[in-house]
């Protein structure tokens, strides 16, 4: 690995922090992260409608979206205003390995729907009379399954959390980033269990309200992808 390249091992409490700092920067700037949000989730729904190859591009494009928002918090940590024009900064920086993390991505979840479909997920049903609650109804006993995704979903997002900005920041290869962000991870598996614990109970209590919450807790993971990157991969030496 790049030996110019370091990894801060944090405690387990740095998890709670990177939210709480997150939070910090979001009040000095509200409405322009809840602009950035609602832009990066209009244009995957937007691309989400078009048959087939919208899904195929909404996933290539998340990695770029997420160094967009790293870098919209790299700009206001340095004193910059927040401006919509920062939801494409990650456009404009080694696209083409953003692309293809977002590949890697799109790979990953196939492989772990095909896993859950093995493992006994029904499928969609035969006929014009099958409807959600018949698919409902098919699902019972069979829930642990949709458990065992969500866990893989979940190990797989965090081993790539940190390669988005490592792209952005020092122009690494996709495959170079990926290394890095799952050595990161590793070295900082309790902050991060803490970090995706403390996110997912933001997340059911935003969603109560009507889903009202999540104009708050969408910006911070969002932000969150800056502030746990700077305090793993830009700690300053004590």
């Amino acid at each position: 690995m790049d030996g110019s390249t370091r990894v801060a091992e944090l405690p387990a409490s740095h998890g709670a922090r990177w939210i709480a700092e997150s939070f910090r920067m979001f009040r000095a700037y509200p409405i322009q992260w809840m602009g950035l949000t609602a832009g990066w989730i209009s244009i995957t729904f937007a691309l989400l409608i078009i048959p087939f190859l919208g899904g195929v591009l909404a996933n290539f494009l998340q990695p770029a979206f997420f160094a967009s928002f790293a870098i919209a918090g790299y700009r206001q940590s340095a004193g910059e205003r927040v401006v919509m024009g920062d939801l494409f900064g990650g456009f404009r920086r080694h696209m083409r390995s953003q692309v293809n993390l977002g590949a890697v991505l799109l790979l990953s979840e196939i492989a772990i729907f095909a896993i859950m479909a093995a493992m006994g997920l029904p499928l969609a049903g035969e006929g014009d009379g099958f409807t959600m609650a018949d698919y409902v109804e098919s699902l019972q006993g069979k829930e642990w399954i949709l458990a065992f995704g969500f866990l893989l979903t979940v190990l797989v997002k965090g081993a790539l959390w940190f390669a988005p900005p490592l792209i952005a920041f020092h122009g690494m290869p996709t495959m170079h980033a990926i290394r890095w962000s799952l050595y990161a991870a590793l070295a900082n598996l309790g902050a991060m269990m803490v970090y995706g614990a403390t996110l997912l109970a933001l997340f059911f209590v935003g969603a109560i309200p009507w889903g009202a919450g999540l104009v708050v807790v969408l910006p911070l993971m969002a932000i969150s992808s800056f502030v746990s990157y700077r305090e793993v991969f830009e700690a300053r030496p004590a």
